[in-house]
């Protein structure tokens, strides 16, 4: 690499972390330091972070993660709802919102773009590699996410990691043995001691009730959703009607009930009508689903017409 120019050293460094690099990495690699000023006078290097530099004219898929792991340290890895959107168990976060960083107690980190948690050092089965970006495992991150995600929205989360075969429910009962004393840990165990499951309280109760609706001639709506900024089980935006699926695992709780007024109240004052069937109304009373959802449909459409 001694005899690389230094764009080419940039350039390999670049392609292995979404377009960005770090100054120690440079210097490492042979970069001098007159030559990193030389690019950031041009432009081609752009600083993200304090020691921390984008390339090329069109940023990486994940460079603001990867900038963000940079900056941090080599302990540094992404966490929370950071994690849960690479992941895919939940829709990522806007740009606005900061990146997540779990790293040691001493961890260090920029003031803006960032949100640190400092938990000290993880286990080896907590950490895993995706994208090539350091982040918590998927059960750990449903554990973080269980200390700061309402009850409803947990209960999702954990349903992906458990449908997509990305945790496995000893994988999370483990952590919650191993961290018995973190917020949250009540609400999650008892989902997971629940009988009913979270893979089935979301899954296939939505599997049912859209197989319901072709059976009876329903317009099919928008499945998961983000409607005023949370995410619906079903949506039919022409009409203004919200459909939620209620699931035992979750709604046992009381904490859970409140949840839900507070996110229907939300609805309502926006002009939307919603409506929760629970996953024994859409097994055995089909025809007692489909009446009342028509119902509703016809009303919404007549309410848009009027407006």
């Amino acid at each position: 690499m001694s005899t690389c120019h230094p764009d080419e050293r940039i350039r390999e460094i670049a392609a292995r972390q979404h377009g960005v690099v770090g100054r120690k990495q440079l210097l490492a690699a042979g970069v001098s330091v007159g030559a990193i000023s030389h690019r950031l006078k041009k432009g081609t290097l752009r600083p993200i972070h304090k020691g921390v530099y984008g390339t090329g004219p069109i940023p990486g898929r994940y460079h603001r993660e990867m900038a963000a792991v940079l900056a941090c340290g080599p302990y540094a890895i992404l966490s929370d709802r950071t994690a849960a959107g690479i992941w895919e168990l939940m829709r990522p976060p806007r740009p606005e919102v900061p990146v997540d960083i779990a790293g040691p107690r001493n961890l260090r980190g920029p003031t803006s773009g960032v949100r640190l948690h400092r938990r000290g050092r993880l286990g080896s089965d907590e950490v895993k590699h995706r994208h090539g970006l350091p982040l918590t495992s998927p059960s750990r991150t449903v554990f973080d996410l269980s200390s700061c995600l309402g009850p409803y929205e947990l209960e999702r989360v954990l349903a992906r990691a458990l449908r997509q075969q990305l945790a496995h429910p000893d994988s999370v009962e483990d952590l919650l043995h191993r961290y018995p004393h973190r917020r949250g840990c009540r609400t999650l165990r008892k989902l997971l001691e629940d009988a009913s499951g979270p893979d089935l309280t979301r899954s296939e109760a939505e599997v049912r009730f859209l197989a319901l609706l072709r059976n009876g001639g329903v317009p099919r709506p928008r499945v998961n959703s983000v409607v005023s900024g949370l995410e619906v089980d079903f949506f039919w935006p022409d009409r203004g009607v919200v459909v939620e699926i209620d699931g035992f695992a979750y709604h046992s709780h009381r904490s859970a009930f409140e949840d839900d007024r507070s996110r229907d109240a939300r609805f309502t004052a926006e002009g939307l009508a919603v409506i929760r069937f629970t996953w024994r109304q859409i097994d055995s009373e089909p025809d007692k689903v489909l009446v009342r959802l028509s119902m509703a449909l016809g009303a919404g459409t007549r309410r848009r017409a009027s407006e």
